[in-house]
């Protein structure tokens, strides 16, 4: 495998969970302001979501290339052992990749520094897009 396909590959699996975070986090938010029965237009989610893309992302960009660029490899050494979970190990790892930035996060910092993951149906949410960028980062890669 070249070294600029991986490159190519592990980007998009940043990009998608970078992006698809971002707007989960915007959400959760919002739907938190709606819950203090405070109306929010969807002109206003969208100009949030978009401003969050612009500010947030790029932060969140960063912890999700770290994250990814230990959890990705993490997949391709256990799927050289099981190839049979190969397709499965990568969303996996890409996931628990998320999961474990966000724990470590908290962990490390006096508040939790996203919102969104100050439940655990959030935390979930959070990581999600972490299991699909672990799907591209795979198709990308097995594609021929």
């Amino acid at each position: 495998m070249s070294v600029v396909r991986w490159l190519l590959a592990w980007l998009a699996a940043v990009a998608v969970v970078t992006l698809l975070g971002s707007v989960v986090q915007t959400q959760f938010n919002l739907a938190r302001i709606t819950g203090l029965d405070v109306a929010v237009p969807w002109s206003m989610r969208i100009e949030t979501t978009l401003f969050d893309l612009a500010h947030f992302a790029p932060v969140w960009a960063a912890i999700m290339a770290l994250a990814m660029v230990i959890g990705l490899p993490i997949a391709g050494l256990l799927a050289w052992r099981w190839q049979a979970f190969r397709q499965m190990l990568y969303p996996l790892a890409g996931f628990v990749a998320v999961l474990a930035a966000l724990l470590v996060m908290d962990a490390m910092l006096p508040v939790t520094p996203v919102g969104a993951a100050r439940t655990w149906i959030g935390l979930i949410s959070m990581a999600l897009p972490g299991a699909l960028a672990g799907w591209t980062y795979y198709v990308l890669l097995s594609s021929k």
